[in-house]
């Protein structure tokens, strides 16, 4: 079943708009390209985010991938799971949102990873809306909820 987001987000830029009949909109507050390789592991004892440094809004490189933040602080609930999926707008002009799941309990402005497949680019505006947010309710209430690295990050 899919949760009413109303009382799960902070920051919205205008309700009216970003409001969707499943979902909510999420908008571009940061962009950043990469500058450094990153490590995954296994159990995160070596793992390394990848460096990046924050460009100005705008024109985005085609063939490229920019770490972007979201305006929205999300708050999950510990009954939930949260899903992020790239409005159709992105789509149509060559571009993806890579996201992962946001687990129950997860408190923050997260990210995703801009993906420009468009040759020629795309501009990308200040507060853009990128992706839609959906909470979808568990069977029951995690038993222990999100306490990683990324709790109450870009805050």
């Amino acid at each position: 079943m899919i949760v009413s987001s109303e009382s799960n987000i902070e920051g919205l830029l205008d309700k009216g708009v970003q409001e969707q009949g499943a979902g909510t909109d999420l908008t571009v507050w940061k962009v950043e390209e990469l500058k450094e390789a990153g490590r995954i592991d296994f159990d995160n004892s070596k793992r390394e985010i990848a460096a990046g440094e924050e460009i100005a809004a705008g024109e985005l490189e085609g063939g490229q991938a920019y770490r972007i933040t979201y305006n929205e602080k999300i708050s999950v609930p510990r009954d939930a799971l949260g899903l992020v999926f790239p409005r159709s707008s992105l789509m149509r002009n060559g571009c993806h949102l890579v996201t992962a799941v946001w687990d129950p309990g997860y408190e923050g402005r997260g990210q995703g990873l801009l993906q420009v497949l468009n040759p020629k680019g795309v501009v990308l505006e200040k507060n853009a809306r990128v992706g839609q947010i959906i909470f979808v309710r568990l069977e029951e209430e995690a038993r222990k909820g999100y306490d990683g690295r990324f709790q109450g990050e870009n805050v």
